[in-house]
């Protein structure tokens, strides 16, 4: 179990931790926003130009969460947003509200900043109410960009 103080690192997924990622889980109100990890393993595999670059999130040598990103996208691709794209991060139900889904963006932020060309980071929120991530992003200062993309509002963070 990690501590209140516990060091957030991104790993690789390996056949000796995918079970315990697949395994996380947000709220039932949650999962309207965002995919199981096990869904998001298939459009890593399923949608290769989208550069898809996938970490698990661990609280000292606990895995509590997950974090997708589209890593490189050219800009000629219409379809796609990017060159860089917040695709997914959850932080399962259990260790919510510790400080870990911002500690791991911080380290999403720190690995695209050194990313050639990189200037912002896109993300979109699915639109709704109850149990919306939309205040976690505005308040960790990507801003709305008034777009939107496969029914979801684009936001951007400037780097």
């Amino acid at each position: 179990m990690p501590r209140d103080d516990a060091v957030v690192t991104l790993r690789e997924v390996t056949d000796e931790n995918r079970a315990d990622v697949e395994a996380l889980s947000v709220t039932p109100e949650q999962a309207h926003y965002v995919a199981p990890n096990t869904q998001s393993f298939q459009d890593a595999l399923e949608t290769p130009e989208a550069c898809p670059w996938f970490r698990a999130v661990y609280a000292d040598d606990t895995p509590v969460g997950f974090v997708m990103i589209s890593d490189g996208v050219p800009e000629s691709d219409d379809e796609l947003l990017g060159p860089y794209y917040l695709w997914r991060l959850m932080i399962d139900t259990r260790w919510q509200r510790r400080g870990y889904g911002t500690a791991a963006l911080d380290l999403v932020v720190e690995h695209v900043r050194g990313r050639p060309g990189a200037r912002r980071l896109l993300s979109s929120i699915v639109p709704g109410e109850v149990a919306s991530p939309r205040e976690f992003y505005l308040r960790y200062g990507f801003r709305l960009t008034g777009e939107w993309h496969d029914g979801e509002e684009v936001t951007e963070l400037l780097l």
